[in-house]
């Protein structure tokens, strides 16, 4: 969906897909063994978690083989890196990987504009062209796919953007994470140990924000559905990533293009939960 689009919803559908994020949003929710004396803890359902689960129209996700043993080794990796980071003392601010903000050209190229300040972010490059990028990843007037497109590259896995990013940057190991609609605790704590994990190795984050009435938006952002790409480039060493920063395509977009572009920032920060949250139904690319 264009980053300007809204569609109105009537109603939830009598049925709905069960995704992979909706499984494990079921996961995320139900509680873990406990004596039976305790009540069950469960983690409060994010706002707009039901609109996402009422409205999902994304079919089952599932990483390939490669991916699958990509993620656990980057996860292995950032934990511990995290770890160190954690018992250092305050560092002074923001740490960034450096990607060079683009405005996107039209109200759905979001994804094409992310993918080319994602990949400045490592080697330093601005200026690449917006439709190229869109050509990559299969661009649509529906905006840029999460999940479900083959792009034109070696081995597609039908995740365009992790696809586009190692096609570009070979070597990179760019790897997909799915989140649930209301992501949980270890969700949220994971998402900090790769936005460190990226920043300290020149790497940006894509981020794939699903945006729902009633649910938390990035800055500026008005409160409708919106699918939109950023790039999240940086976090503050002050509090462990518990803030981070990233790079808004919307930012510097004309009015007459996307109406409710000129409260948007080029750049702003965010607390780490939250865009998680905002996050959750889609995911991120790290």
């Amino acid at each position: 969906m264009p980053a300007s689009s809204f569609v109105p919803r009537k109603a939830p559908r009598t049925a709905t897909v069960l995704t992979a994020a909706a499984l494990l949003a079921v996961l995320a929710a139900a509680p873990t063994a406990q004596a039976a004396s305790e009540p069950a803890a469960r983690e409060p359902i994010a706002p707009g978690a039901s609109y996402k689960a009422a409205y999902d129209t994304l079919g089952p996700q599932r990483l390939t083989p490669a991916q699958q043993r990509l993620s656990d080794a980057k996860q292995a990796a950032a934990t511990r890196a995290y770890d160190g980071i954690r018992t250092q003392a305050a560092l002074a601010g923001y740490k960034l990987s450096g990607g060079v903000h683009q405005s996107q050209k039209t109200s759905y190229w979001c994804g094409p504009a992310t993918l080319v300040i994602t990949q400045s972010a490592a080697d330093e490059v601005a200026g690449r062209s917006q439709q190229d990028a869109a050509n990559l990843l299969k661009t649509t007037t529906s905006g840029t796919a999460w999940y479900g497109i083959n792009i034109n590259v070696p081995s597609p896995t039908g995740y365009p953007m992790a696809d586009a990013l190692n096609y570009r940057l070979p070597g990179a190991g760019y790897v997909p994470r799915a989140l649930p609609y209301t992501p949980s605790a270890t969700d949220k704590a994971n998402f900090k140990q790769h936005i460190t994990h990226n920043t300290d190795a020149d790497y940006a984050i894509a981020g794939n924000a699903w945006e729902v009435p009633g649910g938390p938006h990035l800055v500026g952002h008005p409160n409708v559905e919106i699918f939109h790409w950023v790039a999240i480039d940086g976090y503050n060493t002050d509090n462990a990533a518990g803030q981070v920063n990233y790079l808004d395509p919307v930012g510097g977009v004309s009015t007459s293009v996307i109406s409710w572009a000129g409260a948007v920032p080029k750049s702003a920060h965010i607390s780490s939960d939250t865009i998680t949250t905002i996050m959750g139904g889609r995911g991120y690319v790290w």
